[in-house]
């Protein structure tokens, strides 16, 4: 316990707030020094990914497996990521009406059954999210993935924690001593959904749903994420929003637009697609590669 802290409760509000904002903040700067280990992790995490139709795999519990989860469900509506490629596995379920439930943490055996009901396999990746690094449910469900040749990746707070020892990758931000003694839902937390974003973020740019610094795989499921598809498509193609839209109205996505206007018809532009492996850049590189090619 930070003796530092001692008396918290008695001081003025704005003590108090700028003693919380401190440690979130040295929370973020914990997360610069784990950037070195978290490129590892992606760049493996993209190459298993890549190979077919392997699953992202989020395993947590309690504030932790929360956090997990929220990224989880972010990647459909931000990149297409689809459902059937996606799963989280929570201690005591995702089901939070009455809020969590403390024990399942404990678990272990729990996340094992979670694991092998499943059928994780090689082509998965599997992300492990605890503070502490000794959740046994967490550690179960890695524990298992690893044995089923995923890949497995440990976020933690701790070095050399259990967690960590059933993990190809350990990626380590060091927090430190929350401002609320043992309250890991603070600079812990805030860490771990920075560190969270990162991981994603980039391996879905990896794969192929970032062209530039646009979110080219977007669900456009409201009005303002379809004009941001416009926009993209007008940027992208170089043509006004009129083209654009109707261009995205003609083939329904920002990639395949950007592809028909520039001149390939609907079957033509799957094609491109499906052999560039979704790739709109690497689609684009083999559109000119074939005006150059006389043969």
């Amino acid at each position: 316990m930070a003796r530092r802290f001692q008396g918290l409760d008695t001081w003025s509000t704005t003590e108090m707030l700028e003693a919380l904002w401190g440690g979130q903040s040295r929370a973020v700067a914990a997360c610069l020094p784990a950037l070195p280990s978290l490129s590892p992790a992606v760049d493996a995490s993209v190459e298993r990914l890549s190979r077919g139709e392997g699953r992202l795999v989020y395993a947590g519990a309690g504030s932790s497996g929360v956090l997990a989860a929220l990224d989880a469900l972010e990647l459909g509506p931000t990149f297409d990521w689809p459902t059937s490629r996606l799963a989280v596995l929570m201690a005591g379920g995702l089901d939070l009406t009455r809020g969590f439930d403390g024990g399942a943490e404990d678990d272990e055996e729990a996340g094992r059954e979670k694991a092998r009901a499943a059928e994780l396999g090689p082509e998965d990746v599997v992300l492990g999210v605890s503070a502490s690094g000794h959740s046994a449910f967490t550690v179960g469900v890695l524990d298992v993935a690893r044995s089923r040749d995923a890949l497995t990746v440990a976020l933690v707070c701790r070095a050399r924690s259990a967690l960590a020892k059933v993990a190809a990758y350990e990626v380590v931000v060091a927090t430190g001593a929350e401002v609320i003694a043992g309250s890991t839902r603070l600079g812990a937390g805030t860490a771990q959904k920075v560190m969270l974003n990162l991981f994603s973020t980039s391996v879905m740019a990896g794969l192929g749903h970032v062209f530039d610094n646009l979110m080219v795989d977007v669900r456009p499921e409201n009005a303002k994420l379809r004009q941001r598809c416009v926009a993209m498509v007008s940027r992208l193609a170089k043509v006004d929003e009129a083209r654009a839209a109707a261009a995205l109205t003609i083939h329904g996505s920002v990639k395949r637009a950007v592809l028909g206007l520039a001149g390939l018809d609907e079957a033509r532009t799957d094609a491109v697609l499906t052999r560039a492996g979704g790739n709109l850049r690497r689609a684009l590189a083999a559109l000119t590669s074939e005006e150059v090619d006389p043969s």
